[in-house]
Formats: C-alpha cells, sequence, structure tokens
C-alpha cells in the first residue's frame, strides 16, 4: 500500500474517531474530506490542492440537484404530516382490533403499526420514537411485562428502515447505481418476513411464559367498528402507495408527492369531522421539521460528496477492491465479515451515515469478488449478476443496520425507548429485545442462504 492510499486510511479511521466525539455527520466528512485532500497535495503534489476547492462552487449544486434525491423531503413531509395527523394511532388501535383477541396481541398490534408507520416514515429511530408514546401508555395500562413491551417496540421501530418506501434504500440505490423502485421491491419480502417473525416472537413468549402478556380483553363491538373505520383510510394511503411502487405502476417522485397530498387532505377532512387530525399549525410545524430534516440529509451527502472525492484521489476504494480480488479469501466469509462489521457500526451511527460512508467501500470490493462489473449468474461467486448482486447486498446491509440498532450495549433504539420508559431499566429493556436479536439474526441467515427472498418480486415485476 503506497503513501496515498495509507493517507486514505487514516482520513478514514480519523473520521470514525470524529464522530465518536459526536461531531454531527456532515460536518465531520466534510473536514475530514478537506484536511484528507491537503495532506494528499503534500504527499503527491501533482494532486493540486486549490483546483479541489474550486470545484466547492458547484459542488454543493450538484449534490443535491438529482431528480432522484427529490424523493427525500417528499417521503419525509409525508412522515411528519402523519406523525402530526396522530395516523400512528390510528394505526396501532385498528390492528389491534383484530389482534387484540390473542394473548400477547396488543404487542403485535404494536410491531404491525410499527412497520406501517415506518412505511411513510421510513426511519427507524423516529418509528420507535412514535410509536412508543402510542404504544406504550396501552401496554402499560394493560399490565404487559416491562421486558416484552420495551422490547417488541425497541425491534419494531427497526422495521421503519427497510420497509418500502424508504430514505436510506433511495440512497442507496443511488450510490451503486440501481434501480430505486427493484430496490423496493427488494425490500418488501424481507421486510414482511421480518413482521412475521416479530408477532412470532411474541407468541411463543407469552406462551413460554403466561405472565409476560394478560388474558386478552374483548373489545366492545362499536369501539371495534370505529377502530377499523379509521384504519381503513389509513390503509389506503398507506397500501397504494407501497403497492404502487412494488410493483412499479409509479415512480417514488410522483408517489411521494401524492401521498403527502393525500395524508395532508385526509388530515383536514379529520378536522372537519372533530377528530384530531391537521391544522395550520400542524402543517407549519411539520414543514419546518421537514426543512430541517431534509436540509441535514442534504448536508450529509454534501459531506459524502467531499469524502468521496478524498478517498478517490487516494486510491483507497480501489486498492481495497485489488486486494480483495488477489487475496484468495473466500468470497462468502469477506461478505460476513462486512455484515459483521456492520452490525458493530451500526450500534454507533444512524442508518443514512452508515450507508454513505461504508458502502462506496464495501461495493467495489465486493463486485471484484463477484467476478466483475459484467458478472453474470453462472460465473460469478456469488452465483448471481452484478444487477442482481446490488439488491441482494442492500437489503442484507440495511437488515444488518437494523440490527445494529438493537444490540447491546449501544442500540440506539434500545436507549429511545428507555427514555420513553424511566420505570423500565436499561438491562430490562435489553433483556426484552434479545428474543427479537436472535430472531433477527435468523433472518440474516435466511436471506444469506436464500437470496430469492430479495430477488423474487423485482425478477417477477420484471418479466
Amino acid at each position: 500500500m503506497g503513501e496515498r492510499e495509507l493517507i486514505g486510511l487514516a482520513g478514514l479511521v480519523l473520521l470514525f474517531g470524529v464522530l465518536a466525539l459526536r461531531v454531527p455527520v456532515g460536518l465531520a466528512m466534510i473536514l475530514v474530506g478537506i484536511a484528507g485532500n491537503f495532506a494528499l497535495s503534500i504527499a503527491a503534489p501533482f494532486l493540486r490542492f486549490e483546483p479541489y476547492l474550486r470545484q466547492f462552487k458547484s459542488l454543493l449544486w450538484n449534490s443535491v440537484a438529482s431528480y432522484d434525491l427529490a424523493v427525500v423531503p417528499l417521503f419525509v413531509l409525508m412522515g411528519f404530516l402523519a406523525s402530526r395527523a396522530e395516523l400512528s394511532r390510528d394505526l396501532f388501535q385498528g390492528i389491534n382490533a383484530f389482534f387484540g383477541r390473542l394473548r400477547g396481541g396488543v404487542a403485535m398490534a404494536a410491531v404491525g403499526a410499527c412497520a406501517g408507520f415506518g412505511a411513510v416514515c421510513g426511519s427507524s429511530l423516529a418509528t420507535a420514537s412514535t410509536m412508543g408514546r402510542v404504544a406504550l401508555p396501552e401496554l402499560r395500562r394493560l399490565h404487559y411485562d416491562p421486558r416484552l413491551a420495551t422490547g417488541a417496540l425497541a425491534a419494531g421501530g427497526t422495521l421503519g428502515i427497510l420497509i418500502p418506501p424508504s430514505v436510506a434504500l433511495v440512497l442507496y440505490a443511488i450510490i451503486v447505481e440501481a434501480s430505486i423502485i427493484e430496490t423496493f421491491q427488494a425490500a418488501i419480502i424481507p421486510g414482511l418476513i421480518a413482521v412475521v417473525v416479530f408477532m412470532g416472537v411474541i407468541a411463543l413468549t407469552v406462551r413460554l411464559r403466561p405472565a409476560a402478556a394478560p388474558l386478552p380483553q374483548a373489545v366492545p363491538p362499536a369501539e371495534r367498528r370505529r377502530a377499523i373505520l379509521r384504519l381503513l383510510p389509513v390503509l389506503a394511503i398507506f397500501g397504494a402507495i407501497i403497492l404502487g411502487l412494488g410493483m412499479g405502476l409509479f415512480t417514488p417522485t410522483p408517489a411521494a408527492g401524492v401521498g403527502a397530498l393525500a395524508i395532508l387532505v385526509y388530515g383536514y377532512a379529520m378536522r372537519l369531522w372533530g377528530e384530531p387530525g391537521l391544522d395550520l399549525d400542524k402543517v407549519r410545524g411539520a414543514l419546518l421539521d421537514t426543512a430541517v430534516t431534509s436540509g441535514m440529509i442534504y448536508l450529509i451527502l454534501f459531506g459524502a460528496e467531499v469524502l468521496k472525492g478524498f478517498f478517490a484521489r487516494s486510491g483507497l476504494p480501489v486498492a481495497l477492491a485489488g486486494w480483495a480480488g488477489t487475496s484468495g479469501l473466500d468470497p462468502w466469509l469477506v461478505l460476513i465479515l462486512m455484515l459483521i462489521a456492520l452490525i458493530v457500526l451500526g450500534c454507533f451511527m444512524d442508518s443514512l451515515s452508515m450507508i454513505l460512508v461504508i458502502v462506496p467501500f464495501f461495493w467495489p470490493v465486493l463486485v471484484e469478488l463477484n467476478g466483475g462489473d459484467w458478472a453474470m449468474a453462472d460465473s460469478a461467486a456469488f452465483g448471481m449478476s452484478t444487477d442482481d448482486l446490488k439488491l441482494w447486498f442492500g437489503i442484507l446491509a440495511l437488515v444488518v443496520v437494523e440490527l445494529g440498532l438493537i444490540t447491546p450495549p449501544v442500540g440506539l433504539n434500545v436507549f429511545i425507548i428507555s427514555s420513553l420508559s424511566e420505570d423500565v431499566s436499561m438491562r430490562d429493556t435489553f433483556r426484552g429485545v434479545m428474543p427479537f436479536f436472535v430472531a433477527e439474526l435468523g433472518r440474516v441467515a435466511l436471506l444469506l442462504a436464500v437470496p430469492g427472498l430479495a430477488l423474487f418480486l423485482p425478477h417477477l415485476l420484471a418479466r
């Protein structure tokens, strides 16, 4: 490894050190990118620093002025409008009308509501926070075991990153130059498997420990009908977006725009009917929150471009890919080590940062191990073409990033749920989340063993 590559490696280590000090991700990437390029200009004078600086006058615009990225603020707006219109409560109460008859059914309804709200929100941390406020009081009122209640909500919150439409999936598809719609399609079956598995964990828990959940209580018919009626329009909005994207009926950007408009209209209609919905103050707050969150995402994207320029000039990604291709290591072993690294890093970094910082390093290595950019299924190391590898690895990466959010001792989702349940110790919350953690490991193993779970829908709908 030459001097330039060593500078790139030092920059990567410095980046993780700066992030450990809680410096904002976008700012950290910008600072390391600029400092790294300055160091390169000293070590290799032909890599002049002034031309690199001059590109900044257009780099910010080029980083965000993309039609594909226009979907990001629209999906973010959908999530904030849905949250302020209290659609999360409608989801939870409506799903509970079906599952409440089962022992542990309220916890299952919380997981189902997390999946539904995560589909619109697209953020695991926001899903955990929102659904924790909605479902935790009901679980407490019914005297659910605190470990089961907090563990189910922490695990259910992780569904926000994978259930499409997801901002993280959009950014991953842009980085590896995959189809956004096909990436959404690839996520549907693994996402549904997660919902079923989490509900199965709850059912098994209450079977082994009956005291973990109370006996089911009959919901009065009038209350049940009202909850279902409130659920139907929410399912219609969310379902139309998910199914339309999954089946390729429309592209993500117009889908997000129509979805935001539908939630806005529905929220105002609920207000006219005397129910909690949307008013001008709530819409104004949603717009301000969207501006702040979108600005943060675009700053991270800009920082990623600055950092990418530094690493490209250092030659580190190419060197890593070349080393992987000549190392003689088994490609499957390298993939598993990558997934373990993502789980560990997912304990400390948010999903967007993980995708923007780590994927540009891992993806060229996987392509090289698979046989190159134009590898075909019959000759590739992973038994699939490069286009299929993009989809499969993307789903695997997001699943293990989810896993990092509930990994002891620093899973971010666990911290969020613990902050909402101050009477439950962090230790009990981690104990409650461990069955879901084990189930997630099983899902990763299943996706590794059966790539078709992620590739079936893209292949089917491409015919």
